[in-house]
């Protein structure tokens, strides 16, 4: 028996049906909500797993749904969207989303997706007792078991992918990571959008570490490869 339960915001009654018809079937328990005030008190109120999202809800845009849950939660956010440019797509993801899926949609991709946002919750919330300690580098702090980032004492502001990339990089100090074992260890899998995706992240997560002008710089870029994270002298 699967014990992630899913919230599906979603007002297109048809696509609803068939995301909650493929989720029980596959043995999720499932949640529903056809508007985005409902949405934000489902997900207040009942804490699901996972949440799939559609952008276009009645009374309010979907981008104001996961801006008001990422006040409160980190939960993982799936967009579901008929809205197919890279404005739209950024613009969701930058808010806080963990994954973007374009209608039309095969269910064989929509439970792929799930699958690999519940792995990435299961590693996140149920490691072993080194993967919840401190790690520290130079002047680089991450709490594992808070979810929480500092450079020189201070907390850095990361978006949900951001932080995963950098405890990825940081479990792996010393490592170079190819882009196909980061994007599929952050998504799921790895597509050449994913590797675009991933460079713009890794862009404004530098960007973030490197900002204090005597900043060593933590993330070493190896062109056409991946990234490594550096071993920073403490003194």
């Amino acid at each position: 028996m699967n014990e992630s339960t899913v919230l599906v915001i979603e007002d297109d009654i048809p696509v609803r049906n068939l995301i909650i018809t493929t989720l029980k079937t596959h043995d999720y328990g499932c949640l529903t909500a056809a508007d985005g005030s409902e949405a934000i008190m489902m997900a207040s109120s009942h804490n699901p797993d996972v949440v799939f999202l559609d952008l276009g809800l009645p009374d309010m845009d979907g981008i104001d749904v996961i801006r008001r849950i990422r006040s409160w939660s980190n939960m993982p956010i799936i967009v579901i969207s008929a809205r197919s440019d890279d404005t739209d797509k950024i613009e969701a993801l930058d808010a806080g989303a963990d994954d973007y899926l374009t209608k039309p949609f095969s269910v064989e991709e929509l439970l792929a997706r799930l699958r690999a946002t519940v792995r990435r919750l299961h590693m996140m919330t149920g490691g072993s007792a080194a993967d919840r300690s401190v790690y520290t580098n130079g002047k680089l702090t991450i709490d594992y078991s808070a979810g929480y980032a500092a450079l020189n004492g201070e907390e850095l502001k990361l978006t949900p992918i951001e932080y995963r990339l950098l405890c990825l990089l940081a479990k792996n100090t010393g490592k170079v990571l190819t882009h196909n074992y980061i994007t599929r260890n952050i998504w799921g899998r790895s597509w050449d959008n994913d590797t675009a995706s991933l460079r713009v992240y890794m862009t404004m997560l530098r960007k973030k570490l490197d900002s204090p002008p005597d900043s060593p710089g933590y993330i070493q870029t190896h062109i056409g490869i991946g990234y490594r994270m550096i071993k920073v002298d403490e003194s």
